[in-house]
């Protein structure tokens, strides 16, 4: 399927007190929450704990299911769709070492994380929202 523009994606939300956990490439100018692909054949809790081993070198204690994400956009020049499964996720020494060269991860404070471009928008807004509900969530972008 990737061949054709859709994607299955996994995302993290990773949470230390007040701080939530966000992801960076270094030649882009906006966050994105951690996680990436599932592979073929891969269970979606097995992609994000595999894509969280391959990127911070972090155990899983727990994974629960909290929304999935819609989005069709344009990166370069070329169309995309991915579906986005987001789980809450309670992480063993969660930390903002990379192991990726292309890639840095921040906590933010709540307040800060509000103010920051973090892709894509509509996913943003439903975490916020589920941080202050617990709601599970549906969204569309595109």
């Amino acid at each position: 399927m990737k061949e054709k523009g859709f994607e299955v994606c996994v995302r993290g939300i990773i949470r230390r007190g007040n701080r939530i956990f966000v992801c960076k490439r270094k030649d882009k100018n906006y966050y994105f929450f951690p996680g990436g692909h599932v592979e073929f054949g891969e269970s979606a809790k097995g992609a994000l704990r595999r894509e969280l081993k391959e990127e911070l070198d972090i155990s899983i204690k727990s994974v629960s299911f909290i929304g999935a994400m819609e989005n069709v956009f344009r990166e370069e020049g070329r169309k995309k769709h991915e579906l986005n499964l987001v789980f809450d996720v309670k992480a063993e020494k969660a930390k903002d070492k990379s192991m990726e060269d292309h890639l840095d991860f921040f906590f933010f404070n709540i307040k800060q994380f509000s103010k920051e471009k973090v892709l894509p928008i509509a996913l943003k807004k439903q975490v916020m929202d589920w941080l202050k509900d617990k709601k599970t969530f549906w969204v569309s972008q595109s």
